[in-house]
Protein backbone atom coordinates (compact mmCIF):
# COMPACT_ATOMS: atom_id res chain seq x y z
CA UNK A 1 0.00 0.00 0.00
CA UNK A 2 1.37 3.39 -1.02
CA UNK A 3 1.62 6.35 1.42
CA UNK A 4 -1.22 8.04 -0.47
CA UNK A 5 -3.41 4.96 -0.09
CA UNK A 6 -2.55 4.76 3.61
CA UNK A 7 -3.53 8.39 4.16
CA UNK A 8 -6.79 7.85 2.27
CA UNK A 9 -7.62 4.77 4.33
CA UNK A 10 -6.85 6.61 7.57
CA UNK A 11 -9.08 9.52 6.55
CA UNK A 12 -11.92 7.17 5.69
CA UNK A 13 -11.57 5.52 9.09
CA UNK A 14 -11.68 8.90 10.82
CA UNK A 15 -14.84 9.85 8.92
CA UNK A 16 -16.64 6.75 10.18
CA UNK A 17 -15.91 7.79 13.78
CA UNK A 18 -17.54 11.20 13.46
CA UNK A 19 -20.91 11.65 15.19
CA UNK A 20 -23.93 11.58 12.93
CA UNK A 21 -24.69 15.05 11.55
CA UNK A 22 -27.95 16.57 10.42
CA UNK A 23 -28.96 15.40 6.96
CA UNK A 24 -27.96 17.43 3.94
CA UNK A 25 -30.67 19.06 1.84
CA UNK A 26 -31.08 18.06 -1.80
CA UNK A 27 -32.76 20.40 -4.29
CA UNK A 28 -33.20 20.03 -8.02
CA UNK A 29 -32.19 23.18 -9.89
CA UNK A 30 -32.50 24.49 -13.45
CA UNK A 31 -29.83 26.61 -15.11
CA UNK A 32 -30.88 28.33 -18.33
CA UNK A 33 -28.45 28.40 -21.26
CA UNK A 34 -29.34 29.38 -24.81
CA UNK A 35 -33.02 28.72 -24.19
CA UNK A 36 -32.45 25.26 -22.73
CA UNK A 37 -32.40 24.02 -19.15
CA UNK A 38 -29.44 22.31 -17.51
CA UNK A 39 -30.91 20.26 -14.66
CA UNK A 40 -28.87 19.47 -11.58
CA UNK A 41 -29.07 18.37 -7.97
CA UNK A 42 -27.72 20.77 -5.37
CA UNK A 43 -26.76 19.05 -2.12
CA UNK A 44 -26.09 21.41 0.79
CA UNK A 45 -24.95 20.47 4.30
CA UNK A 46 -26.64 22.17 7.26
CA UNK A 47 -25.23 25.42 8.57
CA UNK A 48 -23.64 28.40 6.87
CA UNK A 49 -23.13 28.38 3.09
CA UNK A 50 -20.42 25.82 2.41
CA UNK A 51 -17.69 25.57 -0.22
CA UNK A 52 -19.04 23.71 -3.21
CA UNK A 53 -17.91 21.07 -5.70
CA UNK A 54 -19.32 20.89 -9.23
CA UNK A 55 -19.55 17.23 -10.38
CA UNK A 56 -19.35 16.54 -14.15
CA UNK A 57 -20.41 13.10 -15.39
CA UNK A 58 -18.85 10.97 -18.10
CA UNK A 59 -19.75 9.84 -21.62
CA UNK A 60 -23.35 8.47 -21.80
CA UNK A 61 -23.67 9.12 -18.04
CA UNK A 62 -26.08 11.20 -15.99
CA UNK A 63 -25.68 13.28 -12.87
CA UNK A 64 -26.06 10.44 -10.34
CA UNK A 65 -23.65 8.34 -12.42
CA UNK A 66 -23.10 4.57 -12.56
CA UNK A 67 -25.00 2.50 -9.96
CA UNK A 68 -22.77 1.13 -7.19
CA UNK A 69 -23.27 -2.56 -6.42
CA UNK A 70 -24.90 -3.37 -3.07
CA UNK A 71 -26.10 0.24 -2.63
CA UNK A 72 -29.04 2.32 -3.80
CA UNK A 73 -26.74 5.14 -5.01
CA UNK A 74 -24.83 6.08 -8.12
CA UNK A 75 -21.13 6.96 -7.92
CA UNK A 76 -21.80 10.72 -7.94
CA UNK A 77 -24.89 10.56 -5.73
CA UNK A 78 -22.80 8.67 -3.17
CA UNK A 79 -19.88 11.06 -3.57
CA UNK A 80 -22.19 14.04 -3.04
CA UNK A 81 -23.53 12.53 0.17
CA UNK A 82 -20.05 11.85 1.49
CA UNK A 83 -18.94 15.36 0.56
CA UNK A 84 -21.91 16.80 2.45
CA UNK A 85 -21.09 14.69 5.51
CA UNK A 86 -17.61 16.27 5.42
CA UNK A 87 -19.06 19.80 5.17
CA UNK A 88 -18.97 20.41 1.40
CA UNK A 89 -21.89 21.32 -0.83
CA UNK A 90 -22.07 19.91 -4.34
CA UNK A 91 -23.91 20.42 -7.60
CA UNK A 92 -24.12 17.48 -9.98
CA UNK A 93 -25.56 18.31 -13.39
CA UNK A 94 -26.91 16.51 -16.42
CA UNK A 95 -25.21 17.90 -19.49
CA UNK A 96 -27.73 19.05 -22.11
CA UNK A 97 -28.90 16.03 -24.06
CA UNK A 98 -28.40 13.77 -21.04
CA UNK A 99 -30.61 12.81 -18.11
CA UNK A 100 -33.29 15.38 -17.29
CA UNK A 101 -31.68 18.33 -19.08
CA UNK A 102 -33.09 19.77 -22.28
CA UNK A 103 -31.63 18.95 -25.66
CA UNK A 104 -31.01 15.81 -27.70
CA UNK A 105 -28.21 13.36 -26.97
CA UNK A 106 -27.17 13.24 -30.62
CA UNK A 107 -26.34 16.97 -30.46
CA UNK A 108 -23.75 16.46 -27.69
CA UNK A 109 -20.31 17.99 -28.26
CA UNK A 110 -17.31 18.66 -26.02
CA UNK A 111 -17.67 22.40 -26.56
CA UNK A 112 -21.37 22.24 -25.65
CA UNK A 113 -20.62 20.34 -22.43
CA UNK A 114 -17.90 22.85 -21.58
CA UNK A 115 -20.43 25.65 -22.01
CA UNK A 116 -22.77 23.78 -19.63
CA UNK A 117 -20.01 23.44 -17.03
CA UNK A 118 -19.07 27.11 -17.27
CA UNK A 119 -22.74 28.09 -16.89
CA UNK A 120 -22.93 25.92 -13.76
CA UNK A 121 -19.78 27.54 -12.32
CA UNK A 122 -21.28 30.98 -12.91
CA UNK A 123 -24.58 29.88 -11.34
CA UNK A 124 -22.77 28.66 -8.23
CA UNK A 125 -20.76 31.87 -8.00
CA UNK A 126 -24.02 33.83 -7.87
CA UNK A 127 -25.91 31.46 -5.54
CA UNK A 128 -26.72 32.36 -1.92
CA UNK A 129 -27.06 28.67 -1.04
CA UNK A 130 -23.29 28.01 -1.21
CA UNK A 131 -20.03 29.87 -0.72
CA UNK A 132 -19.68 31.08 -4.29
CA UNK A 133 -16.13 32.26 -3.74
CA UNK A 134 -14.95 28.70 -2.94
CA UNK A 135 -15.75 26.51 -5.93
CA UNK A 136 -14.01 23.30 -7.00
CA UNK A 137 -14.71 21.29 -10.15
CA UNK A 138 -14.59 17.49 -10.21
CA UNK A 139 -14.91 15.66 -13.53
CA UNK A 140 -14.88 11.94 -14.26
CA UNK A 141 -13.71 10.47 -17.58
CA UNK A 142 -15.16 12.66 -20.36
CA UNK A 143 -16.33 14.92 -17.53
CA UNK A 144 -12.66 15.29 -16.59
CA UNK A 145 -11.84 16.49 -20.09
CA UNK A 146 -14.73 18.96 -19.86
CA UNK A 147 -13.59 20.05 -16.40
CA UNK A 148 -10.10 20.86 -17.72
CA UNK A 149 -11.61 23.12 -20.37
CA UNK A 150 -14.09 24.68 -17.95
CA UNK A 151 -11.42 25.72 -15.44
CA UNK A 152 -9.34 27.09 -18.32
CA UNK A 153 -12.29 29.41 -19.03
CA UNK A 154 -12.87 30.14 -15.34
CA UNK A 155 -9.30 30.11 -13.91
CA UNK A 156 -10.46 31.62 -10.60
CA UNK A 157 -11.95 28.21 -9.67
CA UNK A 158 -10.23 27.27 -6.40
CA UNK A 159 -9.39 23.64 -7.24
CA UNK A 160 -9.74 21.04 -10.00
CA UNK A 161 -10.03 17.30 -9.35
CA UNK A 162 -9.99 14.96 -12.33
CA UNK A 163 -10.99 11.32 -11.96
CA UNK A 164 -9.61 9.16 -14.84
CA UNK A 165 -9.91 12.12 -17.21
CA UNK A 166 -9.85 11.77 -20.96
CA UNK A 167 -6.71 13.62 -22.10
CA UNK A 168 -6.23 12.61 -25.75
CA UNK A 169 -9.81 12.10 -26.97
CA UNK A 170 -8.99 10.97 -30.49
CA UNK A 171 -7.01 8.06 -29.02
CA UNK A 172 -9.50 7.18 -26.26
CA UNK A 173 -12.59 7.29 -28.47
CA UNK A 174 -11.01 5.29 -31.26
CA UNK A 175 -10.84 2.44 -28.77
CA UNK A 176 -14.36 3.11 -27.51
CA UNK A 177 -16.20 3.74 -30.78
CA UNK A 178 -13.98 2.08 -33.38
CA UNK A 179 -11.55 3.36 -35.99
CA UNK A 180 -13.97 2.79 -38.89
CA UNK A 181 -16.66 4.85 -37.18
CA UNK A 182 -14.22 7.70 -36.57
CA UNK A 183 -13.04 7.62 -40.19
CA UNK A 184 -16.63 7.82 -41.43
CA UNK A 185 -17.55 10.65 -39.05
CA UNK A 186 -14.45 12.75 -39.68
CA UNK A 187 -15.25 12.78 -43.42
CA UNK A 188 -18.97 13.55 -43.01
CA UNK A 189 -20.85 16.85 -42.83
CA UNK A 190 -21.08 18.05 -39.19
CA UNK A 191 -24.85 17.47 -38.91
CA UNK A 192 -24.69 13.87 -40.18
CA UNK A 193 -25.97 11.29 -37.64
CA UNK A 194 -23.35 8.62 -36.98
CA UNK A 195 -24.25 5.31 -35.33
CA UNK A 196 -21.55 3.74 -33.16
CA UNK A 197 -21.52 0.43 -31.29
CA UNK A 198 -20.06 0.60 -27.79
CA UNK A 199 -17.83 -2.20 -26.43
CA UNK A 200 -20.68 -3.59 -24.31
CA UNK A 201 -22.94 -3.92 -27.36
CA UNK A 202 -25.17 -0.87 -27.01
CA UNK A 203 -25.57 1.52 -29.93
CA UNK A 204 -25.42 5.29 -29.71
CA UNK A 205 -26.09 7.98 -32.30
CA UNK A 206 -24.12 11.23 -32.35
CA UNK A 207 -23.71 13.84 -35.02
CA UNK A 208 -20.41 13.93 -36.89
CA UNK A 209 -19.62 17.22 -35.13
CA UNK A 210 -18.97 15.26 -31.92
CA UNK A 211 -16.33 13.13 -33.63
CA UNK A 212 -14.82 16.11 -35.41
CA UNK A 213 -14.20 17.83 -32.09
CA UNK A 214 -12.09 14.84 -31.00
CA UNK A 215 -9.21 16.21 -33.04
CA UNK A 216 -9.71 19.75 -31.72
CA UNK A 217 -9.97 19.01 -27.99
CA UNK A 218 -7.09 18.17 -25.65
CA UNK A 219 -7.07 17.97 -21.86
CA UNK A 220 -3.36 18.75 -21.46
CA UNK A 221 -3.64 21.84 -23.64
CA UNK A 222 -6.63 23.05 -21.64
CA UNK A 223 -5.11 22.47 -18.21
CA UNK A 224 -2.03 24.49 -19.21
CA UNK A 225 -4.25 27.58 -18.95
CA UNK A 226 -5.24 26.81 -15.34
CA UNK A 227 -2.79 27.78 -12.59
CA UNK A 228 -4.88 26.60 -9.65
CA UNK A 229 -4.47 23.39 -7.63
CA UNK A 230 -4.86 20.26 -9.76
CA UNK A 231 -5.49 16.75 -8.42
CA UNK A 232 -5.54 13.83 -10.87
CA UNK A 233 -6.70 10.36 -9.74
CA UNK A 234 -6.36 7.34 -12.03
CA UNK A 235 -6.73 3.58 -11.83
CA UNK A 236 -3.81 1.30 -12.62
CA UNK A 237 -6.26 -1.19 -14.22
CA UNK A 238 -8.07 1.40 -16.35
CA UNK A 239 -8.38 0.07 -19.91
CA UNK A 240 -10.76 2.81 -21.11
CA UNK A 241 -8.53 5.85 -20.65
CA UNK A 242 -5.13 4.27 -21.12
CA UNK A 243 -2.25 3.79 -20.65
CA UNK A 244 -2.16 4.66 -16.97
CA UNK A 245 -0.55 6.27 -15.08
CA UNK A 246 1.11 7.94 -18.11
CA UNK A 247 -2.14 9.52 -19.30
CA UNK A 248 -2.68 11.13 -15.91
CA UNK A 249 0.95 12.22 -15.72
CA UNK A 250 0.57 14.06 -19.04
CA UNK A 251 -1.73 16.57 -17.37
CA UNK A 252 0.82 17.35 -14.66
CA UNK A 253 3.53 17.80 -17.28
CA UNK A 254 1.61 20.67 -18.87
CA UNK A 255 0.04 22.15 -15.73
CA UNK A 256 1.85 24.91 -13.85
CA UNK A 257 0.69 25.14 -10.23
CA UNK A 258 0.07 22.99 -7.15
CA UNK A 259 -0.58 19.45 -8.33
CA UNK A 260 -0.64 15.79 -7.34
CA UNK A 261 -1.32 12.43 -8.93
CA UNK A 262 -2.83 9.45 -7.09
CA UNK A 263 -2.78 5.98 -8.65
CA UNK A 264 -5.05 3.35 -7.12
CA UNK A 265 -5.35 -0.36 -7.93
CA UNK A 266 -8.72 -0.04 -9.61
CA UNK A 267 -10.44 0.17 -12.98
CA UNK A 268 -12.07 3.04 -14.88
CA UNK A 269 -15.26 2.84 -12.80
CA UNK A 270 -13.55 2.52 -9.39
CA UNK A 271 -14.73 -1.08 -9.08
CA UNK A 272 -18.31 0.14 -8.71
CA UNK A 273 -19.55 -3.16 -10.19
CA UNK A 274 -17.99 -4.91 -7.18
CA UNK A 275 -19.21 -2.48 -4.50
CA UNK A 276 -18.42 0.87 -2.84
CA UNK A 277 -15.09 -0.03 -1.21
CA UNK A 278 -12.81 1.83 -3.65
CA UNK A 279 -15.08 4.87 -3.73
CA UNK A 280 -15.33 5.05 0.06
CA UNK A 281 -11.78 4.02 0.87
CA UNK A 282 -9.76 5.70 -1.89
CA UNK A 283 -11.58 8.10 -4.21
CA UNK A 284 -13.51 10.21 -1.73
CA UNK A 285 -10.73 10.35 0.92
CA UNK A 286 -8.17 11.47 -1.71
CA UNK A 287 -10.66 14.06 -2.97
CA UNK A 288 -11.40 15.35 0.53
CA UNK A 289 -7.71 15.60 1.33
CA UNK A 290 -7.26 17.89 -1.69
CA UNK A 291 -10.34 19.95 -0.85
CA UNK A 292 -9.28 20.40 2.77
CA UNK A 293 -5.93 21.80 1.62
CA UNK A 294 -7.05 23.93 -1.32
CA UNK A 295 -10.74 24.88 -0.96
Amino acid sequence: MTPMMMRGTALAACLTLLPAAAAAEETDVRIDLDGQAIVGTLEVPPGDPAPVVLLLHGFTGTRDELPVKDTDEGVFARTARLLAEAGYASLRIDFRGSGDSDGAWEDTTFSGQTADAVAAIDWLAASDAVDGERIAVLGWSQGGLVAAHAVAERPDVEAAILWAPVVHPLHSYEGLLGAETLTEALAAEPETPITATLPWGAETVLRASFFQELALTNGAAAIAAYKGPLKVIVGARDNVVAPQPATGEALLRYHDGPEALSVFDTDHVWDAFAGPETIDGSMVPATLEWLETHL
